[in-house]
C-alpha cells in the first residue's frame, strides 16, 4: 500500500480541524504538526479572519514597488503604440522623451515588457541560422557604405507598374530616398542618385544587389555603366553574392517596414 501524500493545504485544514475540537493544547499541536508557535498563531488568526480560503497560497510580490513604472508613463506607451502600431520598444522609448520627464522613462526592456503584457507584441518567427556568406558589409561609421536597389515592382491603380528606388546609409540606416520610377533603367537611377549626392554627400562604397542597372553578371567584375559612373565619383561599387539577400539585411528589413507602413496607409485611405 503506497504512502498517503498530503498537500500543504490539506495539512493546514487538518490542523484547524484538530484545533477546533479543543482537545489539544497549542504545544501539542505544534509538536504533532512540527510547526512553530508563531506559525500556529498566524494560521489561527488567518482562519478566524478569512476561513479556509485564507490558507490558499498568496503572491509574495509587494503591492507597491518603488521602481514600478508609473501609470502615466504606461498610458503614454500604450497611446504611442496605438498611434505607431508598427514601431517597437526602441522607437517608442525615443518618443517618450517628448511627453515624459527623463527620470521617469523606463528602459527599452521595460517598454517591451509593458507592450507584451497588453498583447501588443507579435512574436517573430525564428529563422534557421546559416553560415554567413562573405564578404560581410559591416560599416563602422556613417557614409562608409550606402545600400541601394529597386524594391520589387507593384501594380498601381492606374494599371502601371511602380519601381521604388531606395537609398540608405548602412550604418545609421537613414533612408535618403524612396523614389518611385516607371522603369529600372540608368537614366532614372542616375537622376535620383545625383539629387541624393548633392544633398547628403558621397559614400566610400555603394552596396547593391545583382539587378539592373546596378550589376550585370555578364560584365567584367559585374560592373555596369552606372558602376563606372560611381567609380568616377570616387565610390567603389560592391555587390551581394547571388541569392544571398542576408548580406544586405539592413536594407531588406527597411523594405519590410516600408512595405508594411505603405500597406497600412493604403488601408486607412
Amino acid at each position: 500500500m503506497p504512502w498517503k501524500v498530503t498537500t500543504t493545504m490539506e495539512q493546514k485544514v487538518e490542523f484547524i480541524c484538530e484545533w477546533l475540537t479543543q482537545k489539544y493544547t497549542i504545544t501539542e499541536l505544534c509538536r504533532v504538526f512540527e510547526i512553530s508557535r508563531p506559525t500556529t498563531y498566524k494560521m489561527i488568526a488567518r482562519y478566524e479572519k478569512s476561513g479556509i480560503e485564507g490558507f490558499r497560497e498568496r503572491t509574495k510580490s509587494p503591492n507597491k514597488h518603488p521602481n514600478r513604472t508609473s501609470e502615466f508613463v504606461v498610458k503614454n506607451i500604450l497611446e504611442l503604440k496605438e498611434k505607431h502600431s508598427l514601431w517597437g520598444a526602441k522607437k517608442i522609448k525615443k518618443l517618450l522623451f517628448n511627453v515624459c520627464s527623463e527620470k521617469d522613462i523606463p528602459s527599452v526592456v521595460t517598454v517591451h515588457n509593458i507592450l507584451s503584457r497588453h498583447g501588443l507584441v507579435k512574436p517573430q518567427k525564428r529563422c534557421k541560422r546559416v553560415k554567413p556568406v562573405f564578404p560581410v558589409f559591416d560599416p563602422k561609421e556613417c557614409n562608409e557604405v550606402w545600400s541601394a536597389y529597386y524594391k520589387g515592382k507593384f501594380l498601381m491603380a492606374n494599371k502601371i507598374y511602380c519601381h521604388p528606388l531606395t537609398i540608405a546609409d548602412s550604418k545609421s540606416r537613414f533612408l535618403f530616398t524612396a523614389k518611385g520610377h516607371y522603369n529600372e533603367n540608368l537614366k532614372s537611377a542616375n537622376t535620383e542618385f545625383t539629387k541624393v549626392f548633392r544633398k547628403y554627400g558621397i559614400p566610400k562604397q555603394m552596396h547593391t544587389d545583382n539587378g539592373s542597372p546596378f550589376c550585370s553578371v555578364r560584365a567584367i567584375q559585374r560592373f555596369t555603366q552606372l558602376s563606372y559612373w560611381f567609380i568616377e565619383l570616387g565610390i567603389m561599387p560592391v555587390f551581394s553574392e547571388p541569392e544571398h539577400p542576408e548580406q544586405n539585411g539592413r536594407h531588406e528589413r527597411m523594405h519590410r517596414d516600408l512595405k508594411a507602413a505603405c500597406a497600412k496607409l493604403r488601408h486607412m485611405i
